[in-house]
């Protein structure tokens, strides 16, 4: 009977917390312990508790590193079945779970169900000291640390410490420069699924992330949380030496480098030095000619995405910087700066541009 439900879509169990409806009563139950913080499996190891036997289960091989449940197709290791079977989907991108609202599909229904809160602007997952409310609960447990400083994931090569383990494991590869993840359509390599994932929108151009403020959409919900602070003023990561505030907390990682003056990320063509990953990365092309962003009006490939944002202006006829002395628009910041000097009668390097409000966040 449970399983007929999955045809008929019929969800007799409604959570008596929140508006969530299940097919069974045991996945009733074990959503009610979002809302209750029961955890009542507790590893015999380090006390971690969870909601699901399944969770604990898994857990237990984070002691030992066993990953019995191998890929036929790449070879990579996991800690259950059902991992596995949804790692599979990456080779034969069956997407099985598609949105009632949308056309996105999905390769798992938790997936589809964080992606249906994007609709539903539901945020079940609140934090008790500051109220803010995420869509899921990894967010939460992530945002959390912001209160606390604490990042309990270190790297076992330069001690750097990371709030999540996937970050620390996407970390890892900075040094062995392993990129196992590549794009079928240009062959650009990357550390994660989701970078490859959120890469991959370059080429379909898909952004199904929109704003709810304005008329932007974005490739990845990151980035539009990222762009919702140009709306509502917020800088939550703040600089501890000069007191100031960023949107992105990769900008207070660079600004924080300029009360030192490190520069830890080292070309290995010229030996040019840089303050973070993705700098060198975008510095690396000028090195191996890659172009990897295309223009969809015409033919021309760009080394960098703001290259390609720039350019696309001679195609849709976009002015984003604005003389506010006469109201004339320019495509590029420098010609409004050589512009404003002509009002001025001041040396151009003695005039300093307006940005765009579209430009703001990036600090």
């Amino acid at each position: 009977m449970g399983h007929q439900r999955i045809h008929t879509e019929e969800r007799p169990f409604s959570c008596s917390h929140c508006t969530k409806r299940f097919r069974t009563s045991s996945g009733l139950r074990r959503h009610q312990r979002v809302h209750t913080g029961e955890r009542p499996f507790t590893c015999s190891v380090c006390g971690k508790g969870f909601t699901h036997s399944s969770h604990l289960h898994r857990h237990n091989f984070t002691h030992t590193n066993e990953r019995p449940f191998k890929c036929s197709d790449c070879g990579s290791g996991f800690r259950s079945s059902g991992e596995l079977l949804k790692h599979q989907r990456i080779h034969t991108e069956e997407r099985p779970f598609s949105c009632s609202q949308c056309s996105k599909r999905f390769r798992t229904s938790s997936d589809l169900q964080r992606h249906q809160r994007i609709h539903t602007e539901e945020r079940p997952f609140t934090c008790s000291v500051c109220g803010k409310g995420f869509t899921q609960s990894s967010h939460l447990q992530r945002h959390n640390f912001t209160h606390t400083n604490e990042r309990p994931f270190k790297c076992s090569v330069c001690g750097k410490g990371f709030t999540q383990l996937s970050h620390l494991l996407t970390h890892k590869v900075t040094h062995t420069q392993e990129r196992p993840f590549k794009c079928s359509d240009c062959g650009s390599g990357f550390k994660s699924s989701g970078g490859l994932m959120s890469h991959q929108r370059t080429h379909t151009e898909e952004r199904p992330f929109s704003c709810s403020h304005c008329t932007k959409r974005f490739r990845t919900s990151s980035d539009l949380r990222k762009h919702q602070r140009v709306h509502t003023g917020e800088r939550p990561f703040t600089c501890s030496v000069c007191g100031k505030g960023f949107t992105v907390s990769s900008n207070l990682r660079a600004h924080n480098l300029t009360h030192t003056n490190e520069r830890p990320f080292k070309c290995s063509d010229c030996g040019s030095g840089f303050k973070s990953s993705q700098e060198l990365v975008s510095h690396q092309r000028i090195h191996t000619e890659e172009r990897p962003f295309s223009c969809s009006h015409c033919s021309k490939r760009f080394k960098w995405s703001s290259s390609l944002r720039i350019h696309q202006r001679v195609h849709t006829g976009e002015r984003p910087f604005t003389c506010s002395v006469c109201g004339k628009g320019f495509t590029h910041s420098s010609t409004l700066l050589r512009h404003k000097a002509t009002h001025s009668k001041e040396s151009p390097l003695n005039v300093l541009p307006e940005r765009p409000a579209s430009e703001a966040f990036r600090n």
